[in-house]
């Protein structure tokens, strides 16, 4: 995301969006109540004499709204927000509601009361090119490919297959070839628009002979290997398995998306063997930051996203606690399968410093 103008005096803060991420953290940093100013089209009536009674023609122009809600389709990669139109041209003015659909590589302006510090940390974040990485679940039952994004992986393609068994040995090896020949296109497809690292992953050994048939047949994808991986599970379930375990930690070190969800695991973990460590909902957790304990705060996106003003102003200044007592704070997803597990413990939870809560709390 392209930063244009940041006012913080006047709360405005104006950028260009230039990838889907980037209309994902916009999600997340626009509010109910909110201002956003952007150029837009608009059905407007006309009296000119050839037209039709009541018809109305699209034109182009500059609108502000006031935020009644925000809305983003992750599979279409649309962020649209809706509200009460707040300003428009003097040359032509307008009133009543709009929706604005929010383009790539066209700036929009928004305004707010205030900008927290995890607001304005999401937005520098999104100046960073963090780099996508591709993961390939493969064994002889079938296959799946997902690339990481910073909501979380974004599943491309998932097919089953049956493989001929161990004893028909040259119907099972001719078969291989034409299965593996069938992955690696389908690889391709989605390695070619940014050639990102891949991962392979797999039960047994079919994956490690699947990377030997890509150097020799497919130097070029061969070469964006960086790890091959064993896991328990096949298809799109090998690839949560592997985010969730940690397995890909060093190869993942620069995603967000394993940062999440470790300490989400974290969490479930210390509260599976009934450790004082933890707190989570909303009143465990401010009582910890009350008393300094809080070592790692965790809070859902759409906790934040979705509360009413009064809660997130709440939610923003316990943020603002921990850090002042030098504690560290995770907004984590809830497009992956951490962020899930966290909202349904209320959206919030802590990692503690020391003990607070009696055993019969946890």
């Amino acid at each position: 995301m392209k930063l244009i103008e940041k006012n913080l005096r006047k709360g405005i803060v104006k950028v260009v969006p230039e990838s889907p991420n980037d209309l994902w953290h916009l999600y997340n940093l626009i509010f109910k109540g909110d201002q956003v100013y952007a150029y837009t089209t608009r059905e407007v009536k006309t009296d000119r004499d050839y037209s039709r009674p009541k018809s109305g023609e699209r034109i182009g122009l500059f609108l502000g709204i006031t935020v009644e809600s925000v809305s983003w389709d992750r599979f279409l990669n649309k962020l649209r927000i809706h509200g009460v139109i707040c300003q428009s041209p003097e040359t032509f003015p307008v009133s009543g509601h709009h929706t604005l659909t929010v383009a790539l590589n066209k700036p929009l302006t928004i305004a707010k009361t205030t900008w927290s510090k995890h607001l304005l940390d999401r937005l520098k974040r999104t100046r960073t090119n963090e780099e996508t990485l591709i993961i390939l679940s493969i064994d002889d039952e079938g296959f799946a490919i997902a690339e990481t994004r910073e909501y979380g992986v974004e599943i491309k393609i998932e097919e089953r297959t049956k493989l001929p068994g161990k004893l028909e040995a040259d119907q099972r090896s001719a078969a291989t070839k034409t299965y593996f020949r069938h992955v690696a296109e389908k690889l391709a497809q989605t390695w070619s628009q940014k050639r990102s690292p891949i991962v392979v992953l797999g039960v047994g050994y079919i994956k490690n002979e699947f990377v030997t048939f890509l150097k020799n047949e497919e130097q070029e994808l061969a070469k964006s290997i960086v790890d091959v991986k064993s896991v328990n599970n096949g298809g799109v379930a090998a690839i949560y398995e592997a985010i969730r375990s940690g397995i890909l930690q060093k190869t993942m070190q620069q995603f967000r998306l394993v940062e999440e969800s470790k300490a989400v695991e974290e969490v479930l973990s210390k509260l599976g063997r009934n450790e004082h460590y933890v707190a989570y909902g909303m009143d465990e957790v401010e009582k910890a930051a009350e008393l300094g304990a809080v070592e790692k705060l965790l809070v859902a996106d759409r906790l934040i996203r979705e509360s009413a003003d009064e809660t997130r102003v709440k939610i923003e200044e316990l943020m603002r606690r921990v850090e002042n007592a030098r504690g560290s704070m995770i907004i984590v997803s809830t497009e992956h399968e951490a962020g899930e597990k966290l909202q349904g413990l209320s959206g919030i939870a802590a990692i503690l410093r020391f003990p607070i809560f009696p055993k019969s709390n946890q």
